[in-house]
């Protein structure tokens, strides 16, 4: 049974380090359609967050998983929001990140239509990568990389230290798919793409073909499918599973898949069997898409333990599809942390003046 120890006793600074860009996110929701040339359209709500690299970090974080990130920081008002979030608030070890004068922060607005969203970003890149100035990571159970086509000396120092290495990969607007942007597969230990990104580089037509095409190169390989759920295959353990989706209320997808990583991240460090890994990711996801903003709409245990309790008593009162759920999730119940949980806060309209963490 899934137990409540993320590492053994032997552990090392962090649960997790990660790298990237962290964004301005201003997220508008319920928009009745995107705005085209010469309109104007009302959004009916709207969410300013950390974003990017924020969102994965920021749902580690909230499940407590003792969270690294290595990122470039602007000396602006949204570079002084960000860094305060997520230091302050969140609880994120910023010690690997930096802050550059003169560089503006990278902003994303974000808008949310029919369970899909449109973006739009204006961004120049830091006056140095972060590879530059952390040339070797701390040690870590686990590390998150994004592949994109070069070596990455992140996955070369955590290989060699024997840190579970999790990648995923970004969308290619050139419509190229190099197979080349792969590079570095073998070296993790799980590859998680959502199902577009799954087929089009391995070009397979289904995602449970581009599933068989990955699981060739890498231990575990989990392909997330929106509302169909996720699928997976651990060849270590000769487990395979689909696992559906949760009926949700999708406010903002942004941040979803992040968000699905940090879950599966922590049930591997307790090393729970795939089912369970995938199902408490697609939870996290699926509680995630009912709040705006990537980063701040992640879930934290006491959001978990709500979710379970109203399962729980609708199953007692009668709901067969919350008794299902009730079987299904079950193990929760085990693994919720007991005592006092934090209360964790979500994404304000615009940005606070001044800090209330």
């Amino acid at each position: 049974m899934p137990g409540r120890e993320s590492v053994p006793a032997s552990e090392p600074a962090f649960d997790v380090i990660m790298q990237g860009t962290v964004f301005l996110d201003i997220v508008l929701t319920g928009l009745p359609n995107l705005p085209v040339g010469g309109t104007e359209v009302y959004a009916e709500g709207m969410g300013s967050a950390p974003g990017g690299a924020a969102n994965m970090a920021v749902a580690a974080s909230r499940l407590g998983l003792r969270t690294g990130l290595a990122a470039a920081f602007g000396d602006d008002l949204y570079g002084d929001f960000m860094y305060r979030t997520l230091a302050d608030q969140e609880g994120i070890d910023l010690s690997m990140s930096r802050r550059f004068d003169d560089w503006h922060s990278p902003v994303t607005v974000s808008m949310a239509v029919n369970r899909d969203r449109a973006m739009v970003t204006h961004a120049h890149p830091s006056p140095t990568s972060c590879e530059s100035w952390v040339t070797d990571p701390p040690p870590a159970a686990a590390a998150v990389v994004s592949l994109g086509g070069e070596a990455s000396p992140w996955l070369a120092a955590a290989k060699k230290s024997g840190t579970l290495v999790f990648g995923d990969v970004g969308w290619d607007a050139s419509g190229q798919w190099a197979p080349e942007t792969l590079q570095g597969l073998s070296d993790l230990y799980a590859f998680l793409p959502n199902r577009d990104e799954a087929m089009a580089y391995t070009h397979r037509d289904t995602p449970r073909d581009a599933l068989m095409a990955l699981a060739d190169s890498v231990p575990v390989a989990i392909v997330t499918c929106g509302a169909q759920g996720s699928i997976g295959l651990d060849s270590e353990s000769d487990e395979e599973e689909w696992v559906p989706s949760l009926p949700v209320h999708d406010v903002d997808p942004t941040g979803a898949g992040d968000v699905y990583v940090a879950a599966f991240i922590l049930g591997t460090l307790r090393r729970w069997p795939l089912r369970h890994r995938m199902g408490f990711a697609n939870l996290c996801a699926g509680l995630s898409v009912q709040q705006v903003g990537g980063s701040l709409s992640a879930p934290g245990w006491g959001d978990l333990a709500d979710w379970l309790t109203g399962v729980r008593q609708q199953a007692a009162a009668g709901s067969r599809i919350a008794a299902v759920l009730e079987r299904t999730y079950g193990f929760l119940g085990e693994v919720i942390p007991e005592g006092p949980i934090r209360h964790v806060r979500r994404a304000t309209a615009t940005i606070a003046r001044f800090s209330d963490a």
